[in-house]
């Protein structure tokens, strides 16, 4: 495992789906990498957890956060050197950064914090809760979706990054995005 949660430098446009579980980020990554034909990195903190949970039938403490953020950036590391123009991050720092201030009344480690400002990326997708909310066993909000918005959305505004809120059907949200992409990569030519 990389034992840090920097991120390499790399001349693709990173752009980061976000917000709270179950609004459809996962998926709408992978089909923006897949029609982009490029990589997208998947959200590790849901496979640690996962495992975690299947094994020891136990949650997320304080302890995890920092494996969660090296296992991350890892992931992220890894595909940033096969991506092509454009790398699709399901999740970042910053997403473990609210979950954890969520979580443990406002705590997030500080070397989470530090790389937060460390690493840039050129825009975020911030997925509303307009879509049906999905249980599993990680999931554990259905009744504070509102309230999780406003908290992913607020985490944005604070560190005053580029973000676009994407709303509606699948078929809408992949749209917008598409959009948003194609006028983002032709201002970088």
């Amino acid at each position: 495992m990389e034992k840090t949660i920097s991120k390499i430098a790399s001349a693709c446009v990173r752009i980061v789906l976000f917000g709270p579980e179950s609004t459809g980020k996962s998926t709408l990554a992978e089909e923006l990498a897949t029609h982009y034909k490029t990589m997208f990195v998947p959200e590790y903190m849901r496979q640690y957890l996962q495992h975690k949970w299947d094994h020891q039938r136990a949650v997320c403490t304080k302890s995890d956060l920092i494996p969660i953020a090296e296992g991350q950036m890892q992931l992220e590391n890894n595909k940033a050197k096969l991506a092509d123009k454009i790398l699709f991050c399901d999740t970042n720092l910053l997403q473990i950064k609210v979950y954890s201030e969520i979580y443990y009344d406002g705590y997030c480690p500080p070397e989470i914090v530090l790389n937060i400002k460390k690493n840039s990326y050129d825009l975020y997708f911030l997925c509303g809760i307009d879509v049906p909310w999905v249980g599993d066993d990680l999931r554990d909000k259905p009744n504070e979706r509102e309230y999780m918005f406003e908290c992913f959305e607020g985490a944005l505004k604070a560190q005053n990054v580029p973000f676009i809120v994407l709303e509606g059907t699948k078929r809408q949200r992949f749209n917008t995005a598409i959009a948003h992409i194609d006028q983002l990569i032709s201002t970088r030519n």
